[in-house]
């Protein structure tokens, strides 16, 4: 395992994860109701910030690594889905829509690893809807969080679950889309066989990337 600046932001995001959650937990002679929503959120937008920080300084000081890699994507699951479980239980989120959105990275994250395995990895890279399904997640996590009046007019638990329905469609949208990408493998109507080292799928960019930019999505 080598240890560099982008693995120890990662080390950092998954270290955050029992921190903010933690913090609703405290008693609230330590911390009020209201401190509480503050910190948990600031705490976890400090989180999202190193998975950001993480990509750009693997490729801005070329230090990607297979390992950087696996540890990206399994901390950005974590901390998504300790926050779901956390406001599911204080109630500020539907339980049913935190469900999807962790089923649907178990999925995708199975069968990520599935195509990896026949050599087409490649073939359900992360796509744009990805990316905007990432960010409405973000958002309503973040709001949920928080749950604290931030923007005059707009009321901050309302932004939240808009932002985490936005989230969900995205989520089905962006893992169908994967699904119908992967259905010719899946249905064994395209050649399945493991590619040579070096060897990328048709379409491919090859360019050096990082856990972050690679998987995510």
């Amino acid at each position: 395992m080598s240890l560099n600046l982008p693995t120890v932001l990662t080390w950092i995001r998954i270290a955050l994860i029992p921190a903010f959650v933690g913090v609703y937990y405290l008693p609230h002679d330590w911390l009020t109701p209201s401190q509480q929503n503050w910190t948990g959120a600031v705490i976890f937008s400090a989180a999202a910030i190193t998975d950001w920080a993480d990509g750009y300084f693997a490729r801005r000081l070329g230090q990607t690594s297979a390992f950087g890699a696996f540890l990206d994507p399994v901390a950005d699951k974590l901390m998504v889905a300790a926050a779901l479980v956390l406001l599911v239980s204080m109630d500020r989120a539907d339980p049913v829509l935190a469900f999807i959105i962790v089923g649907r990275e178990i999925a995708i994250s199975a069968l990520r690893e599935w195509m990896a395995e026949i050599g087409q990895r490649g073939s359900v890279a992360v796509s744009t809807i990805g990316k905007f399904k990432t960010a409405a997640q973000l958002t309503a996590i973040i709001a949920l969080l928080l749950y604290e009046p931030l923007i005059p007019g707009i009321s901050t638990p309302m932004l939240g679950t808009v932002a985490l329905w936005v989230a969900v469609g995205l989520t089905l949208w962006s893992m169908f889309y994967y699904l119908r990408l992967a259905a010719p493998y899946l249905a064994g109507k395209r050649d399945a066989a493991p590619r040579s080292a070096g060897e990328s799928a048709p379409g491919t960019d090859t360019s050096p990337g990082t856990g972050a930019s690679d998987v995510r999505g």
